[in-house]
């Protein structure tokens, strides 16, 4: 059990049957009345955020979420495959479960699955990919790194901004937390 005056950003706890995620939090201490400690929950099954108060000594239990390394293998008719390397047992997701992780993906790329009691709630990609250049204006002579930006497509249908020196078929790598441009591989 932990008590909401001890919540921390990125702890996990179960509320009402639900387990959420602690997004961000605020002790405040008014003048006048007691304490309190503001948060900014995420429901980790359902996405939903929520924004609620708790009186600092209550208690909640902790959600233990289960982190496990997988291989993605490839799609089949809408549903996605993931292999487990220790035991190759293979596991089978749909869109919903898996599609934010799925714009930074290709076959055979190391993500982390996620679960909470057996049921898989989430596929997390790597903080760093190297993807393809597929589609973007042609860079010009003279075109430099501080020069600008322009839209490129990605070979798993990510568009992002990139500099102007670079071209199609280039690999490049990008940051899956901020959408960015880091660097030309």
């Amino acid at each position: 059990m932990i008590s909401a005056g001890e919540f921390r950003k990125g702890l996990t706890v179960e509320i009402d049957g639900q387990v959420w995620l602690i997004v961000d939090f605020q002790h405040v201490k008014p003048g006048k009345g007691a304490a309190f400690v503001r948060t900014k929950l995420k429901n980790v099954m359902a996405g939903n955020v929520l924004e609620r108060s708790f009186n600092p000594t209550e208690k909640f239990p902790r959600a233990m979420i289960e982190r496990k390394e997988m291989q993605y293998l490839y799609e089949d008719s809408g549903i996605y495959y993931f292999m487990d390397n220790e035991t190759y047992e293979q596991l089978p997701l749909n869109h919903d479960q898996c599609e934010d992780a799925l714009k930074y993906v290709k076959e055979e790329m190391m993500v982390t699955v996620m679960s909470y009691k057996g049921v898989v709630f989430a596929v997390e990609p790597p903080n760093f990919v190297n993807l393809k250049i597929v589609d973007t204006e042609p860079g010009f002579r003279g075109d430099t790194a501080t020069a600008g930006n322009k839209p490129a497509t990605l070979e798993t249908g990510l568009k992002v901004m990139v500099p102007l020196f670079i071209n199609n078929g280039e690999t490049i790598r990008i940051d899956t937390r901020t959408d960015t441009y880091i660097e030309r591989v």
